[in-house]
């Protein structure tokens, strides 16, 4: 089965349709794998910066606050304990790297499987081409509002769409990424892709192979 995707001008108007390469739009790989890449692309951007204080790092408690017995009170070695009021935390969390890898192949079909499933939901649009003279917010705005929906949106550009990129990226609902850029959780993250002519060819030259 062919999928196809529907070419649009600046207008928003169909023009016509285009038949997406079965080497980047196909895969038979299993859901689960979407999960596993999503998961480790979400723990790779944790900062793990959070840090608390462990007993041997508070400040104070040099010295027994009292003598052991006599006093009718709980003995207490350090203020420092983990049960005083400003003493070292237990077990609490320290500076770490959250980041995870995975092979290059699971993460190759996982993009694959990614591009069918928005494919096969007729999510895809091919933009003819967006001619800006100069960076415009207001083109682009205008352009989304042709397609007659406020969908979340990924545009995909090519290389050397600065002016493009530029116009686009103010926008709340639109994210915009380079075809050497375009990740797994991006694609199913967004309610339509929206590739321009030649992203759509530079796609199938990157991760066709």
């Amino acid at each position: 089965m062919e999928l196809k995707a529907d070419v649009v001008n600046i207008n928003g108007d169909k023009i016509s349709t285009v038949t997406l390469n079965k080497k980047v739009f196909f895969s038979e790989s299993d859901v689960n794998i979407l999960h596993r890449v999503v998961k480790t692309y979400l723990a790779s951007r944790r900062l793990g910066t959070a840090s608390t204080k462990t007993r041997d790092e508070v400040r104070g408690g040099g010295r027994k606050p009292w003598r052991q017995k006599g006093t009718g009170r709980a003995r207490a070695g350090s203020i420092r304990s983990p049960i005083w009021r400003g003493g070292g935390v237990t077990f609490g969390p320290k500076p770490r790297d959250y980041s995870m890898r995975l092979p290059k192949k699971i993460r190759y079909e996982a993009r694959k499987l990614a591009l069918y499933i928005k494919a096969m939901d007729k999510e895809i649009l091919v933009a003819e081409d967006f001619n800006f003279k100069e960076p415009s917010t207001k083109n682009a705005t205008k352009f989304l509002k042709f397609l007659g929906d406020e969908k979340k949106n990924l545009v995909i550009l090519e290389k050397d769409k600065e002016i493009v990129e530029k116009s686009f990226r103010n926008i709340p609902t639109v994210t915009v990424v380079g075809v050497d850029r375009l990740s797994v959780y991006n694609i199913l993250n967004a309610e339509r892709l929206i590739f321009t002519k030649k992203s759509l060819e530079e796609t199938v030259e990157v991760y066709g192979r």
